[in-house]
């Protein structure tokens, strides 16, 4: 708990809003209660002994001041300049280095700067900072497309990490052409007047193919390849072991009704649902999953390439498996008609969904029928020719099961966000051709209620168990997060207590549901969130509202639920007994934060190839119109998403028609200062597509219409006209009605 404290003491006094205030106030600004007063205090001491916060004047807590030299990572801008993130937090925040002064150093790098003052203005001490020396450098390969100029032979970097191309020489050596996709290493990084220069290493193909552009994204976020040949020699041996018919000391129900319900392109299949009922009539759930550690036996091989992949990862129309396809597509996976090894969790639940009791066994299951999620659905809604009958009973019984649970659990408070998820339409060659909304029938809840349970059983027995274990944790947002989503509601006319808890969420969401600021307001809401991540702390899942969570339903796909398997299965063999606290073998805090960043690596891949292959598509429509909801303000343009295809895009400041635009963060939007209209959050637009730029992952819009029809009229500078006196206007009134009056006597 006291990481989690010093993290968000932290983040409130780096904010741009923060005023010092004293050590009490802080803690209340923080939303600390009583209970945890003495961590927070405990945490805060460690801080400034560390140095990191300071006691200032009039007894406040503020950052160290920004003086001497500064280390920190560099993040370059294409325009030359840059910034420094320093590696320990001040008052001032990032550090602007000035083109001139960068000394070479590129996006990542770890760079020692030296501090300069430039002077006061509106108040406040400014700062700039010279490059003096280049710690350690972020990557020295880069993936990026080879290209001809007059100059010569050209690498321009994929994504933004590194923008300014790399010269290269002798490309025949590697027998690489223009429009290469190509692996280049830098053996002269660049300087005011020069390039970096390179070395190309690897051809992986031809940009724009599905295959070189998998091979890019690998190599750019370093994910794992093909398995060594130890790891494949272990699980050829597992596989040629296993006997089910041999077993012993495992519950077999392998004539029980049990069914597997997952995408239509799933392989690996780590859990099947049971439900029965008792002598007293009521629910017993079963959730059985794939026995993994059976297989992977702690430091063996499989289990040190497990534990440094982390997780498998899921690409648009590829999968980098955690495990080996002999086990995670093999005899880990539940299969339909075919036996095999389970840990089960069995919770039994009274008519509403309540909890009365739950507990675990090793089984030997076999899968009855596979399912897809479109075909429970149809059975649901009462589609069942040819479907066995114990089948559609038990999607029945899982159906009106899953919404008690549901029921419950949101009665407690348990937040779903509505943020619509999109599915690719992929040609044979990996072309995406078109996208549509993912599928989301209830089936889909009925899992996640199944397995959110079953986690948290699991949790709960090693939490009564005393044992330190990898949970699955989500803290709750501070006070400074909620008052920054206030501030956002408040430009949709909404608002939300000063400290809302999750009813108050729960109510704002299904106050905007069907709204066209629906996605961005529940956008807004998951921002406020803090990350989930892997850590032994006992802190809950604020989001699932669980007191105990851990994961323990994937362990084909994630290492976290594999270290969670083996202290259920020393404590199964065991007969119940309690286990000691080394029983796992790890270090809980390290493998917890490295299997956060390889989760973390896996979605920006994911999120990236998607990118590519969708920008691949958009570049070949050029002028097409896209519906769009707007996400993001600034003061040079407007982020938007499109609806259909969830790519998100800009339409520049200069785009949106002539006048003079202004970002106002009070009311969220930008305003047109001469014509007076303006662009809020969540405000649905049709834009076209300007430009595509797929190395550099951008998409540039207008808008579809002009959002001005004509140019403003401009504010009259010159001298106001004289009045005439009031005697003068009545004389000049009297002037005009006796001309009238001899005009009408003419007529």
């Amino acid at each position: 708990m006291a990481e989690i404290f010093k993290r968000r003491i932290i983040d409130l006094l780096q904010h741009d809003d923060y005023r010092p205030v004293k050590f009490n106030q802080l803690a209340k600004s923080l939303g600390v209660d009583s209970e945890h007063y003495q961590e927070f205090k405990a945490a805060f001491d460690q801080l400034r002994a560390a140095g990191h916060v300071v006691i200032g004047g009039r007894n406040v807590v503020t950052l160290p001041s920004l003086s001497g030299e500064l280390v920190g990572t560099f993040r370059s801008n294409p325009r030359g300049f840059g910034f420094i993130v320093p590696r320990e937090p001040n008052s001032h925040g990032d550090l602007f280095i000035p083109a001139k002064y960068t000394a070479e150093a590129m996006t990542g790098d770890v760079v020692v700067a030296k501090v300069r003052r430039e002077g006061k203005r509106a108040g406040q001490m400014r700062y700039s900072g010279a490059i003096i020396e280049i710690l350690e450098r972020a990557q020295d390969k880069f993936v990026g497309t080879l290209s001809k100029h007059v100059e010569g032979w050209l690498v321009v970097p994929d994504g933004s990490s590194f923008v300014e191309p790399i010269a290269v020489d002798d490309v025949t050596a590697k027998n690489a052409k223009a429009k290469d996709k190509v692996v280049v290493e830098i053996l002269a990084y660049p300087t005011a007047e020069h390039l970096a220069r390179g070395v190309i290493l690897e051809v992986l193909g031809k940009a724009g193919r599905y295959e070189t552009e998998i091979q890019s994204v690998m190599h750019q976020f370093h994910l794992p390849g093909d398995f060594e040949a130890g790891c494949l020699k272990q699980a050829r041996q597992a596989a040629a072991k296993f006997k089910p018919e041999k077993a012993q000391k495992r519950e077999d129900i392998s004539d029980k009704v049990v069914i597997t319900i997952d995408p239509p392109d799933a392989k690996d299949f780590d859990d099947a649902i049971s439900i029965e009922e008792d002598v007293e009539g009521n629910w017993v759930l079963g959730v059985h999953i794939a026995d993994v550690s059976t297989f992977v036996t702690t430091d063996s091989p499989l289990d040190v390439e497990a534990k440094d992949r982390g997780n498998s990862v899921y690409l648009p129309g590829r999968t980098i498996p955690m495990l080996p396809e002999i086990l995670s597509n093999g005899i880990c996976s539940l299969q339909p008609d075919q036996k095999r090894f389970a840990k089960s969790a069995y919770i039994t639940y009274d008519e509403k969904g309540n909890i009365l009791s739950r507990r675990f066994a090793n089984s030997i299951i076999c899968s009855t029928q596979r399912l897809t999620y479109q075909q429970a659905d149809k059975i649901l809604k009462g589609r069942t020719k040819g479907v066995n009958r114990a089948v559609v009973k038990l999607l029945g019984d899982m159906e009106r099961l899953s919404r008690a649970i549901e029921q419950r659990r949101r009665k407690n408070g348990m937040l779903h966000l509505d943020l619509p998820e999109t599915e690719l339409v992929m040609d044979k060659s990996g072309r995406v051709v078109d996208a549509h909304p993912a599928d989301d029938s209830y089936p889909h809840t009925m899992i996640e209620m199944f397995m959110v349970e079953a986690n948290d059983a699991a949790a709960s027995l090693l939490d009564r168990l005393n044992v330190s274990f990898i949970r699955r944790i989500h803290p709750e947002p501070d006070a400074l997060s909620f008052k920054n989503l206030a501030m956002m509601l408040k430009a949709f006319g909404l608002s939300v207590p000063r400290n809302p808890n999750r009813r108050a969420i729960q109510e704002l969401l299904a106050g905007v549901k069907g709204h066209d600021f629906s996605f961005a307001v529940n956008l807004a809401v998951l921002r406020s969130f803090e990350k989930a991540e892997y850590a032994p702390l006992h802190i809950g899942h604020y989001a699932l509202a669980s007191t105990h969570y851990c994961h323990f339903t994937s362990p084909i796909r994630r290492y976290a639920d594999l270290t969670v398997h083996r202290l259920l299965d020393s404590y199964i063999r065991k007969g119940g007994g309690p286990l000691s606290h080394d029983t796992a073998g790890l270090d809980m805090v390290e493998i917890g934060k490295h299997i956060t960043f390889t989760e973390q690596r896996a979605d920006s891949a994911e999120k990236d190839l998607t990118a590519v292959l969708i920008l691949q598509m958009l570049s070949n429509r050029i002028g097409e119109e896209l519906s769009c909801v707007t996400t993001g303000l600034t003061g040079f343009g407007v982020f938007v998403q499109c609806k259909k295809f969830g790519i998100d895009g800009l339409i520049k400041t200069e785009d949106l028609g002539p006048d003079q635009w202004k970002f106002d963060k009070r009311t969220q939007s930008i305003l047109g200062l001469r014509s007076g209209h303006s662009i809020r959050l969540g405000q649905s637009l049709t834009a076209r597509i300007v430009s595509v730029n797929v190395p550099a992952r951008q998409l540039n819009l207008t808008p579809a219409e002009p959002l001005i029809k004509s140019t403003p009229r401009k504010r009259q500078t010159g001298k106001p006209k004289k009045r005439k006196p009031a005697r003068e206007k009545s004389q000049g009134k009297k002037a005009k009605r006796e001309k009238t009056r001899k005009r009408d006597k003419r007529r």
